[in-house]
């Protein structure tokens, strides 16, 4: 919101117009209204938005900023690698075959690359073709998802349950068992955390 109250005030100013004109203008009480909503702290609903556009002359696509060109926008692209298993673990596919945009302030804390859903052990919260968001990282708290590499060239995406005497990879589809890896088997095969799942992006 506070991008919509940042282009409401650029308007505003642009053809003279004081925040108590607009606030009259709008059915508001006082000007105070108008100042929380370009500052970002009060909300607006959509069809207030076509209210503010007509008013300061402008569209409702701008205002929301729908009509900003892609290459305008501030983010950091990331590479999807191949598939990662949501079920029986695959061969992951170190080809690219999409990309991501993650934000500035995300890509300052590490380095990242997407994953693409293939199978269903991660029903119904992921389903197959989805793409998660992935922070490289060597290890995980118990409870997250993670990516992990089983026998060296083996990808699975699971939520981590850590023991004292080992770990387990968690499906959220009841009917696959826990993977369970003892410190010795961790070691022996081995199994290693590549990455932390930040973030999931459904497709359509």
């Amino acid at each position: 919101m506070a991008e919509i109250g940042k282009r409401i005030r650029e308007k505003r100013e642009a053809i003279g117009m004081t925040q108590e004109e607009l606030a009259s203008k709008l059915g508001y009480k006082n000007k105070s209204s108008i100042a929380k909503i370009e500052t970002g702290a009060n909300d607006i609903i959509q069809s207030k938005v076509v209210e503010f556009a007509n008013i300061l002359g402008t569209t409702v696509a701008y205002l929301m900023g729908w009509d900003e060109p892609p290459h305008s926008r501030k983010g950091v692209v990331i590479n999807v690698l191949g598939r990662v298993a949501a079920g029986i673990p695959l061969e992951a596919i170190e080809d690219i075959i999409d990309t991501e945009e993650i934000s500035e302030e995300m890509a300052k804390t590490g380095e990242f690359f997407g994953l693409q859903i293939d199978g269903d052990s991660m029903e119904p919260r992921m389903q197959k073709g989805d793409v998660v968001i992935v922070r490289k990282q060597d290890d995980a708290e118990s409870g997250d998802v993670v990516i992990a590499m089983i026998n060296g060239n083996d990808a699975t995406c699971k939520r981590l349950r850590k023991y004292r005497d080992g770990i387990e990879l968690v499906s959220n589809n009841p009917i696959y068992k826990p993977m369970f890896f003892s410190n010795e088997e961790i070691i022996s095969k081995p199994v290693k955390i590549i990455g932390k799942v930040v973030e999931l992006r459904g497709k359509f």
